[in-house]
Formats: structure tokens, sequence, C-alpha cells
């Protein structure tokens, strides 16, 4: 098997769908010899700053000498992202072999009449590969929810981590902040830690009763005490534990994010579960990497890539733009998921950019450019939808250029994850 046909039979499970349970996981778990069990864990759950938060906690271990396992979702560019060791995605090789051990199983209970999905299986692949590999710790990030999210078959973690909760993929989760949270506390587990981001109070209210009910104890960010120095659109600078850290992922809630990251540090230290210098802190967070999170691809004219979807993630966008982009025009160029809040998300960003050309996203679940067009008809001076991405780009580029304004692509991770290759070259 050829890593191309490999990819091309973990994507032939797509049309399946993605299905909320843990039962179907579990039994080709079972058959796989349930590798997830030889592993420790740290889990995050959340709806933003997730995936900055385990790249972050995984170059911090990285740093310390452990052998790292990472597992995100989405992938931004290249599939491979989405499994990590020491922070370098699996090899071409590993991946092909991992499929081939493991896709009779699949088949298998296909005959039986189990219908495994694509995101159930590349977390069965994770887990394989990260046993395989005898990784020390796996950062493991929840694809959706938590409680029945595929991850959450794992034993009792290091520690459980709960990053800004938001409505998001309510259609599934609830419509509310408190059932959304319910969800996502559906991954801390006696036995265990929990750690916590800031929280709307409704969201806070359920995470500690739901730790409070287990008898686990709760490290909340709010705790971690640090001096920022300075934010820039190339990262931060700031003082934990009178040590200077260079972050170079920007914006104020990375800030909030490298506070979870650290009191997910302090929490498994102070139960000497692991041990971390704070040497391999600063080391880590230098190092840390999260493409398409208000990413800095240029600096003249400037042109940032957000993969912000949702409202939070959007606030988020709009509060960076608003300390480092105050006077200046911005040519937005945007896509999204029909099935996200994007009349929420509009509403955030009336009035805030110059021009939005909207585009398409290769994904069956897009909304076109037209539709997304007259959804911000009103909301910015000027609206055009183009055919291609790459078209869009180069008229925003261009525009951009002869205005002295800057260029910001957002609304999905997918796009971003189709543009980025095309602006980097």
């Amino acid at each position: 098997m050829t890593y191309s046909e490999a990819l091309e039979k973990i994507h032939s499970l797509l049309s399946f769908g993605s299905r909320p349970g843990l039962d179907r996981v579990s039994e080709l778990l079972r058959r796989m010899g349930n590798p997830q069990d030889k592993l420790r864990y740290i889990h995050v759950a959340g709806t933003n700053g997730k995936g900055s938060t385990c790249a972050m906690l995984s170059a911090i271990l990285k740093a310390e000498g452990y052998k790292t396992g990472l597992f995100i979702s989405p992938y931004i560019t290249d599939f491979r992202e989405r499994i990590q060791i020491n922070n370098v995605p699996v090899s071409e090789e590993t991946l092909t072999d991992a499929v081939e051990e493991t896709l009779p199983l699949v088949n298998q209970l296909r005959d039986e009449g189990i219908i495994i999905t694509e995101f159930e299986y590349v977390n069965a692949l994770e887990f394989y590969i990260h046993a395989e590999a005898k990784c020390d710790v796996v950062v493991l990030e929840v694809g959706m929810g938590g409680l029945l999210d595929c991850t959450n078959v794992i034993l009792p973690p290091l520690c459980s981590i709960i990053t800004t909760i938001g409505l998001d993929h309510t259609a599934i989760l609830g419509d509310t902040v408190e059932a959304i949270a319910e969800q996502k506390c559906g991954i801390l587990k006696k036995g265990s830690i929990a750690v916590t981001s800031q929280q709307d109070a409704r969201a806070m209210g359920v995470i500690e009763k739901t730790a409070e009910k287990l008898g686990i104890p709760l490290l909340k960010s709010e705790n971690i005490e640090v001096e920022v120095k300075e934010i820039s659109l190339k990262g931060s600078r700031f003082v934990y534990n009178n040590r200077e850290i260079t972050l170079p992922l920007a914006g104020d809630h990375q800030i909030e994010n490298a506070k979870t990251a650290l009191a997910a540090v302090e929490a498994v230290r102070k139960e000497g579960l692991l041990k971390i210098s704070d040497s391999s802190i600063v080391e880590g967070m230098k190092n840390a990497v999260n493409p398409a999170r208000l990413e800095l691809l240029s600096e003249d004219p400037v042109v940032l890539l957000d993969g912000a979807h949702n409202p939070n993630g959007i606030e988020a966008l709009k509060a960076a733009i608003d300390r480092f982009l105050p006077d200046t025009p911005i040519i937005c160029v945007m896509g999204m998921l029909a099935d996200k809040d994007i009349d929420s998300s509009i509403a955030l960003l009336d009035g805030v950019f110059e021009r939005v050309f909207t585009v398409p996203i290769d994904n069956p679940r897009a909304l076109s450019a037209d539709d997304l067009a007259k959804k911000f008809e009103n909301h910015a001076k000027a609206v055009q939808p183009f055919e291609s991405r790459e078209d869009a780009f180069d008229a925003a580029y261009a525009l951009a250029k002869g205005t002295d304004s800057a260029v910001l692509i957002c609304g999905s991770l997918y796009l971003a994850g189709e543009i980025r290759p095309y602006i980097l070259k």
C-alpha cells in the first residue's frame, strides 16, 4: 500500500459522517489490543483555544525530554499534522504501515454491520501509532464535545483541560452554554485532575460542580500569575516565576491559553506526575507553533491568517484587530461552513472591514461565496463574491499594496488549510 492509497482508504470512510458515541470505536480498539490503555494523556476539550494550548503543552513536554505524542484536529495543510511525535508529523511510512495493519479490522467490523467513521478510525490510528512508538505522554485534543467524543475512551488521564467554552456545534452539543459545558465536562474523570481556562459564569458553575461531584482537584488559569511585557502581531512576552517567556502566538487570548497550559503544568508537577522544569517551560513556549491562529504571513503589507469560525473565536479576532490594526483599512477574504453561527459572527464584524471578498471552501458543508456575500451586505463598505480563493487573495493583496491596507483571511480552518500553501508560495 502506498501513502496516497492509505489516505484514500481513510477518507473513503468520510461519507458515513460523524456520530457521537463510543461503542464502535471501543470495539475497534478492543480488536486492536486496546493501545489507548498503554499511554498517559493530557486530555483537552473546549470551544476555542484547544489547539494553541495543546501546541504549548506538547512543546514544553518535548523540551523536558519526554517522547511526546500530539493529536489535533483538524489539520491545516497536511493530514499527518493530526498525529505527531515530538511536534513532528508522523512519517508517510508510519501512517501507511498503521493503516495496512489495522484497516482489515475496520473491514471486518463493516461486514458485521458496524460502520467505523473516518474520525473514529483516525483516533484509533493515533492510539495505535503513539502506543507503537512508546510515547511517554500524549497531548490529546477532543474533536467535538467531550463526553461522547471518541477520544474519551481513555483511562483517567494525568489531567483534563477545558479551554474557553462558547456556542458551537449546537445541533449536536446543545443550544445553551450550560448544555455544552456538560458535554465538555464528560472528559473529567475520577483519579485525575481538572484544569480550566477563564469561563462564562454559567460554564464555570458546571465545571466546578462536576469536579466537586467527582472529588477531583480543579485548577484555574485565573490563579496563574503572569506579568505581560509586550503583545504584538509577532507574539507576546511575559514573566512567569521570575522568568521571561517569549510566545510566538499573537493575541491577548494566547496569554489566556498560555495560563491554561501553565495551570496544567503546575497541576501535574504538584502531584508528582511529571517532572517539568521552568527552563523547559521557557524553551517550550518559545517553540510553540500553531498555524492559522492569527498567523502573520507578511508584514508589508500585513497579511494575517486566522481560523476563527464561531462567535467566541471571532470576538478574539476582533479584539486583536482593535489592538494591532486600529487605524488600518482591512480587506477580508472569508469563507465559512454553513453549519456555523454565521449571522452572529458577521454581526460581531459589522463595520470592521473596508472590503469583504467571499470565497468557496472545498467542503460539502460550505456556504457558497454568493450566499455568504448576501449575508455580509450592509456589514462592510463593499462585498464581492469570488469563484476562486486564489483569485480573491490576489485581488486583496494587490489592493492592499496600493492602499496601505491589511489583508485578513478568516472564517474557517478548512479555508486556512486550502489557501495557506498558496500564500506562502
